[in-house]
């Protein structure tokens, strides 16, 4: 699994928004760059929408304000439903990343299986990331949301 002070693994991501499709890799989204960077089980699903995204939806601008450039939603989702999601969530802030085919969660360790839930989903977490190396970790238990909160995120950040 990924530690503080990894670099994140080179990896292309799926991105849909309003100026059309495209394929950042990691290094496009990071590199000299101070990101926040979360990810949820699956977009849409209870406590994901109703508090995850949320959280960092309302405290965008006090997160932008502590020096950090994005900050980043990730699910091992395809593009077309994490605009959606999006979307249907004000998060016009923040980027719906897609790690479609589970690439990126792979690479950190950070997958789980869900069998007929989704099959191969990220586990939730946030980061805060400095020009591509991971400053913070914040991983949670299963069926936990306590550690990966924006408000955490706003702690770590002073």
């Amino acid at each position: 699994m990924i530690k503080v002070g990894d670099t994140l693994p080179s990896v292309n991501f799926s991105l849909l928004t309003k100026d059309g499709a495209s394929n950042p890799s990691t290094e496009e989204l990071f590199k000299g760059k101070k990101v926040v960077l979360f990810a949820v089980p699956g977009a849409f699903t209870p406590t994901c929408s109703e508090a995850h995204l949320p959280g960092f939806v309302v405290n965008a601008d006090k997160i932008k304000a502590k020096g950090i450039d994005t900050i980043i939603c990730l699910a091992v989702n395809d593009s077309f439903v994490m605009k959606a999601w999006g979307e249907a969530s004000n998060a016009e802030d923040i980027v719906m990343l897609a790690d479609g085919g589970g690439s990126f969660t792979k690479a950190i360790g950070l997958e789980m299986e869900t069998a007929d839930f989704g099959g191969l989903r990220s586990q939730r977490y946030s980061m805060i990331v400095d020009d591509g190396v991971v400053t913070h970790l914040n991983v949670e238990e299963p069926k936990q949301f306590e550690a990966s909160t924006a408000d955490r995120i706003l702690e770590q950040l002073g």
